[in-house]
């Protein structure tokens, strides 16, 4: 596996959206379709400012994307911090268990270190591979429980 990191830019838009099509052909349990409205919502993201504080990673195998991380700067005045919130990171069934998010997630911390970040914050998905994967994470400790909260 001959793997690049690459960020994710408006033209590699198409790349990623093969990326979910295979996502769905190896795994059927994603919560959103790709129609036209998820494209034009990823498209006008890059155009919107209020975006300029994501960051979004691609992990590339042989000119395809086999992986991807997101994740969104915090500051909050209730003491003067930074951190970033962990959004999603993905690998494709066929490409686990190579090393590829732990690759992302490295160049993911570099790039945090870097803005002099010191805390990344994930919600852990529910699924067992999921679990094994955060527990392994180097230097990270489980702390409080998420809860999501709808906005209506």
């Amino acid at each position: 596996m001959e793997l690049k990191i690459q960020t994710y830019t408006k033209d590699r838009i198409p790349d990623v959206l093969d990326f979910e099509r295979r996502l769905r052909k190896e795994e059927d349990f994603w919560r959103w379709e790709i129609d036209q409205a998820y494209v034009s919502a990823v498209e006008r993201s890059f155009d919107d400012k209020s975006f300029d504080d994501a960051i979004s990673l691609l992990a590339y195998d042989g000119g395809e994307v086999v992986g991807r991380i997101d994740a969104s700067l915090i500051a909050s005045r209730f003491d003067g911090s930074k951190k970033a919130y962990l959004d999603w990171i993905c690998v494709i069934k066929s490409s686990r268990h190579r090393g590829v998010a732990q690759r992302l997630l490295e160049s993911l911390r570099q790039i945090l270190k870097d803005r002099q970040i010191g805390t990344l914050i994930a919600l852990t998905a529910a699924n067992e591979e999921a679990q094994h994967f955060y527990k392994s994470v180097p230097d990270s400790v489980m702390r409080d429980v998420g809860i999501w909260i709808d906005i209506k």
